[in-house]
């Protein structure tokens, strides 16, 4: 067969064992594919290739695997041990499937246990009896090799006079068709190997013959000792490309906006601060969301000019996603000069700003960083398909997900985001319409395409690189969108909002006390005031200050402000939800023996101006306790301002944007709002445990 593997095992006769320098490999393949290189490093391994040709052909030992799809799982040694006790001349690998003509089952010898059939992926024998073996062959390359030994075996005085025997239970060959409940790993002292459960055997050789392709992949990113709990990966470090010895490649950036997605602003942020020359950059841009298209502009208006080159398709030109990702490809396979395409969805929360130096290093034909979604399993790779083609979780994939198993892993799907070589969309993956499908989604139909090419896709969680947003119930009806994502994308929600310092507060005592009581402290990001000032004003519909006021129970208002509540712009239980998250632990802290449900009947922001309402008269809050949040700068958006409390005479005069004023609000801490003498003050105020 133009695709087999022949290794040679040389004896001067046959001694009690066959030593590794007594071997040779010849290795005949039509291409080097990744699973040529997988099988050549797994004899390498096991020294199969330190051999001489010093010896006598005539007493020649012969092992035929094929190469694509087979591993070495041990040494020459146990290999040439193991043939010697099945006591025959030739040894073929079995099947408990027969294939390919079922009219020939009967014609098999009965076997006291094991598999009956022969499977021709495997063989092994003197170079004479193979040789009689192979004599009358007269059939074309594409001819079966199996039936074609199939039908020696089964006639007893062919396989009399050549000496064949089968490996029934494994010992020598694993063929996996038929057999993946059989077949488990076994890690021991070091070692990984390919177990047979149902024979109790150590095979030598395993072969994923016919349809296990992927499980083959799977055990190849173990076998021979690629990763062991001891020492981890063992050649995640092998082959890397250091860019410090080399020009950058030039990459084409792949950016697919195909629905509403949040924090489309932050996603170009981290994308500019990739750290990568950006004159060996290309920016291709798909967008097909209008209500993006104010994100992308602004990006290309202020940063465009950084690039090498960009295409930007905009919504109104109506291309779909599979013809998109299909033209970056072939944008790429066009220039010569592109070494690699980065695709990489929006949705996609690139935090380590080193991923594209990290994934060329890695110097492989495709690789995807894994990225996971917060406090769930979903990730941008599959460890296994099922039967039709979907999504199956393989024995390995939490393990890989939580980084309990930490390496580069051979997977049969990768998405969202992911490096592939031009040199190899100028090859293998030279199909234009690698995308595009009638019955499959873009993403599937790309990977496989890419494994039925044989082409193997890598993901690598040697890094932390980020994680994947959630887009269900993405809103696009507000001003700032964002900002209703506290449940979808908390984490999110907490960089983007949160004040960088709020998580130091409880280690360096970040938490100030202006007045007795009366607790300080960062909570805000200036972006978070500056979009609830925005939608406020958005919203517009600003309380006139009065008394009567029938958006609270009663409609009677004692100590009336010129706000808006948080309910008028459906911000309540996100409110709430802020509470609970990062104003009860502080409240806990400072008030021990107090625990909060962080209920409220009222919270809303409130504006002061000279002309409309410049102070508050004094007053007790209806709140056990309130949280009081500067949302603009005084002396850059405002004069004057701040809060007085009048028991102990004490004032905060000049309030931090973003920080949070807590303090009792019943009874002890009567206190006044100081008037702003110019500009417009805004506060977010909540009476909570009313």
């Amino acid at each position: 067969s133009p695709l087999s593997l022949v290794l040679i095992c040389f004896s001067l006769p046959l001694p009690m064992l066959c030593l590794s320098e007594n071997l040779l490999v010849v290795t005949v393949a039509t291409k080097e594919t990744d699973g040529f290189r997988r099988f050549l490093r797994s004899a390498k391994h096991f020294n199969y290739s330190n051999l001489t040709l010093r010896l006598n052909l005539k007493h020649s030992t012969f092992v035929f695997p094929h190469s694509y799809d087979v591993i070495f799982a041990s040494d020459p040694r146990e290999l040439l041990k193991k043939f010697k006790q099945a006591k025959h001349k030739v040894v073929f690998s079995s099947e408990s499937l027969i294939w390919p003509d079922r009219h020939l089952e009967d014609k098999h010898p009965h076997v006291r246990e094991g598999n009956r059939f022969l499977g021709s992926g495997g063989f092994m024998g003197f170079l004479p009896n193979i040789k009689e073996m192979i004599s009358n062959w007269t059939g074309a390359d594409s001819d079966s090799d199996q039936l074609f030994f199939t039908r020696i075996y089964t006639d007893p005085a062919k396989r009399k006079s050549i000496n064949i025997t089968l490996d029934s239970k494994c010992r020598l060959f694993q063929n996996l068709h038929g057999a993946l409940d059989e077949v488990v790993l076994k890690f021991e002292d070091g070692r990984v190997r390919a177990r047979n459960v149902l024979y109790d055997t150590l095979p030598v050789i395993v072969h994923g013959n016919g349809p296990t392709k992927l499980q083959i992949n799977y055990l190849g990113n173990y076998i021979p000792n690629i990763w062991t709990f001891e020492g981890g990966c063992s050649v995640c470090d092998e082959n890397l490309r250091p860019l410090e010895a080399l020009q950058h490649p030039l990459v084409m950036v792949g950016v697919f906006i195909q629905q509403p997605t949040p924090f489309v602003t932050v996603f170009f942020e981290r994308l500019l601060q990739l750290q990568y020359p950006k004159n060996r950059l290309k920016l291709f841009i798909y967008n097909q969301e209008a209500h993006h298209k104010h994100h992308v502009d602004a990006f290309l208006r202020d940063h465009g000019n950084l690039y090498e080159n960009i295409k930007n398709i905009e919504p109104e030109e109506e291309m779909d996603a599979p013809s998109a990702r299909n033209l970056l490809f072939e944008l790429c396979r066009r220039d010569e000069g592109c070494d690699y395409v980065f695709s990489l969805d929006v949705e996609v929360v690139l935090k380590n700003d080193k991923t594209l130096k990290i994934l060329i290093e890695q110097n492989l034909p495709m690789i995807a960083p894994m990225i996971t979604r917060s406090g769930r399993l979903w990730s941008n790779f599959w460890g296994a398909l099922s039967a039709d083609g979907y999504y199956a979780r393989s024995e390995d994939y939490v393990d890989i997900v939580q980084e309990r198993r930490v390496g580069v892993w051979n997977v049969p799907y990768v998405s969202s985001v992911f490096l592939v070589g031009g040199s190899l969309l100028r090859s293998d993956l030279s199909d234009p319409e690698l995308f595009s499908s009638d019955v499959l989604d873009p993403d599937m139909a790309f990977c496989h395409h890419v494994r039925r090419k044989g082409v193997f896709m890598f993901v690598t969680n040697m890094h932390t690189f980020g994680r994947i947003l959630s887009t269900e119930n993405y809103q696009t009806t507000r001003l700032h969108n964002d900002l209703w994502q506290i449940f979808e994308n908390p984490v999110d929600w907490q960089e983007r909002y949160i004040h960088q310092n709020y998580t130091l507060i409880m280690k360096d005592k970040l938490i100030e006390m202006p007045c007795p009581d009366v607790y300080w402290f960062p909570l805000f990001t200036n972006v978070a005031c500056d979009h609830l000032v925005e939608e406020m004003e958005h919203h517009g519909k600003w309380s006139g200050g009065g008394n009567v006021d029938k958006r609270i129970q009663g409609g009677y208002e004692n100590v009336p402000t010129i706000d808006i509540h948080m309910n008028q712009i459906s911000f309540d239980k996100e409110w709430r939800k802020l509470l609970m998250e990062y104003v009860a632990p502080i409240t806990e802290k400072m008030y021990p023996g107090y625990y909060t449900q962080a209920l409220f009947d009222l919270a809303f922001v409130v504006r002061y101006k000279p002309d409309e309402q410049p102070s508050l008269r004094p007053h007790h809050d209806a709140s056990t306790f309130t949280i009081n949040i500067a949302l603009n700068q005084v002396g850059l958006d405002y004069q004057g301002g701040g809060c007085r409390f009048l028991r102990y005479n004490c004032s905060v005069t000049a309030p931090r944007k973003g920080w949070a004023l807590m303090h009792p609000g019943r009874l002890t801490h009567y206190h006044e709002g100081l008037p702003t003498t110019a500009g417009v003050r805004y506060i977010a105020v909540s009476f909570v445990d009313p």
